[in-house]
């Protein structure tokens, strides 16, 4: 069921995209490349899709988004900071005109009573405004890792309807 929603999501924003003459780029953590899968799977997205990176560590935030190392010891990887500075780097420095950077705890280690297991923070948005928004999903790793893709996918679509 959530891989139809997905697909279905997917699919929306591609055309989205497309009726907007706009670029996205995605840098992914928990989500391990799901993000730039699903909108991959669709026919079209050559002409929507610019780059992707899969930004597990820290190091390769901080190497390859230019994440300021500040945040990353102050708010964590798993931070509001964190996905909105992955989303804004997308953007300024790849020169995509949307960005989505998400980050969290997929489990089944790894949680804290501050940051539990399903805790996820998406990044989004354009040039003149970037949106963070916080999750904490239920399930195992992967149940996680998909709610957060299909709820990256819907809020993309919002932000691009609004």
């Amino acid at each position: 069921m959530i891989w139809k929603e997905i697909n279905i999501n997917s699919k929306k924003l591609v055309n989205n995209l497309k009726r907007l003459s706009f670029t996205i780029s995605t840098a992914e953590s928990c989500t391990g490349g799901l993000i730039s899968s699903s909108i991959v799977n669709n026919s079209g997205a050559s002409e929507v899709f610019e780059k992707s990176f899969i930004t597990y560590s820290n190091e390769s935030k901080i190497d390859i988004l230019k994440i300021n190392t500040h945040i990353i010891k102050t708010y964590g990887a798993v931070s509001k900071e964190t996905a909105y500075s992955m989303s804004l780097n997308l953007i300024n420095n790849f020169q995509s005109d949307i960005g989505i950077g998400i980050t969290g705890i997929a489990g089944p280690k790894g949680g804290s009573k501050n940051k539990p297991v399903g805790l996820v923070w998406i990044g989004f948005g354009d040039r003149n405004k970037i949106i963070t928004k916080k999750f904490l999903f239920k399930g195992n790793r992967l149940d996680i890792r998909l709610q957060a893709t299909l709820e990256s996918l819907k809020s993309l679509n919002l932000f691009l309807k609004n």
